[in-house]
């Protein structure tokens, strides 16, 4: 009897470019100075524990304290479009279950990831998703709440935990020195990557972009540490815009309706990498690496049109060829249940990158779940996706035996 033969994305060594942790209760309390405290506070509603920023409570993530969480992968079949029975997350999301330890430290998780027979991931934060939206009109508020958990994060994780973890401490640019100040203390606790929101900033003289001149002090600071910068999806800035067509019961994003899905899609991280392009941060930073991480893939042909419409308009507003700044610049790690060979076909082979989302419900159980999905790829580029493209977005050595030079199928 013939055994069947690993197939090349079941062999490659993975490195996920999305996974997360849960907080403990004090990850943005701890160190938040006193005179901030009565603006972050968890609240009893009923019997349940809501978060509270600035007076207001938020049920953006219902259950802040993550010591009862949806199991992972508890929403695939939604995401996966298998939902014939029409279950909202809600009803798909079962009995809860209690924070396993590999949610909430870094041993149990390198433990996890050798079970799962996964080499090294990155580990983003979940309560940052809700903070700087929350507490975008006091931008001091915000900075200080960054670093607070920012703080808490090296304690409890570290920002490289036997080079197999990389959390990514968040950096808001709201105030441009305090975000410089922030990024060289990173930078100096071993930071090798950060995470940024994809949107508009709040400083003291109102909503800028962040791609404006103004922020290149911080961009070329970022480019001289040489490390890579992750545009997590995060509480969408367009909420406003979609509530005036959509006024939501709730802020709980598990019950979105369709409108709302439509509206916003993936606005907020293409209208980012445009502002990044179309105002020509890339271009004065050549050398800066960002990663589009939990935003899909939808996005980036319309994008791609868009880019090449204005630069056919109006060429004379760019300094090189929009489409092949995106192309050089910027790394995306799609949907687990999106298609690579889309992201290929926009992006090349080099910017494309596995992720699994472990362990939010709306991820999967495990990240080899992913395989029954995969499409066929050859060794280098199964290696390419799995792990060696997120390698070299960090920076560090590829785990393909024969290097960069390795061949591939056209």
């Amino acid at each position: 009897m013939t055994t069947a033969q690993p197939t090349p994305v079941e062999s490659a060594p993975i490195f996920d470019a999305d996974q997360h942790m849960y907080e403990t209760p004090d990850a943005l309390t701890r160190y938040l100075p006193e005179q901030y405290k009565r603006d972050v506070q968890f609240v009893q509603v009923g019997r349940h524990t809501r978060i509270a920023i600035r007076g207001k409570i938020t049920e953006y993530i219902p259950n802040p304290t993550f010591e009862r969480v949806a199991a992972p992968g508890a929403w695939e079949k939604y995401y996966s479009g298998d939902n014939p029975d029409g279950l909202t997350l809600r009803e798909l999301t079962g009995k809860p279950i209690e924070s396993a330890p590999a949610f909430r430290e870094p041993s149990a998780r390198v433990d996890a990831l050798d079970r799962q027979g996964v080499d090294e991931c990155f580990i983003y934060p979940t309560l940052a998703n809700l903070v700087e939206h929350s507490a975008a009109e006091e931008p001091e508020l915000v900075l200080a709440i960054m670093h607070a958990l920012n703080r808490w994060m090296l304690d409890a994780w570290s920002y490289n935990y036997q080079n197999r973890l990389f959390p990514t401490p968040v950096v808001s640019l709201a105030l441009v020195d305090d975000a410089r100040r922030e990024l060289e203390y990173v930078v100096a606790n071993g930071a090798k990557a950060i995470v940024i929101k994809p949107a508009p900033v709040k400083g003291l003289h109102g909503w800028r972009s962040p791609a404006l001149p103004e922020f290149d002090p911080f961009w070329r600071d970022l480019q001289d540490a040489g490390i890579a910068v992750a545009l997590h999806a995060s509480q969408p800035p367009l909420s406003d815009y979609a509530d005036r067509w959509d006024p939501p019961q709730t802020n709980d994003f598990r019950s979105v309706g369709p409108l709302r899905q439509v509206l916003l899609g993936h606005r907020e991280i293409s209208d980012m990498v445009a502002a990044l392009i179309c105002q020509g941060t890339l271009s004065r930073f050549p050398k800066l690496r960002i990663a589009s991480i939990e935003s899909g893939a939808s996005w980036i042909r319309g994008l791609i049109e868009d880019l090449e419409l204005a630069y056919r308009q109006m060429p004379q507003q760019f300094d090189e060829d929009p489409v092949q700044v995106f192309r050089r610049n910027c790394w995306v790690s799609p949907f687990w249940e999106g298609s690579v060979a889309q992201v290929v076909d926009w992006l090349g082979w080099d910017k494309v990158m596995f992720g699994s989302d472990y362990p939010h419900p709306e991820g999967m159980t495990e990240p080899k779940g992913y395989y029954k999905y995969a499409e066929d790829m050859d060794e280098k580029r199964a290696r390419d996706f799995m792990g060696d493209n997120a390698r070299r977005l960090l920076g560090i050595p590829v785990r393909n035996p024969d290097g960069d030079e390795a061949p591939a199928l056209p």
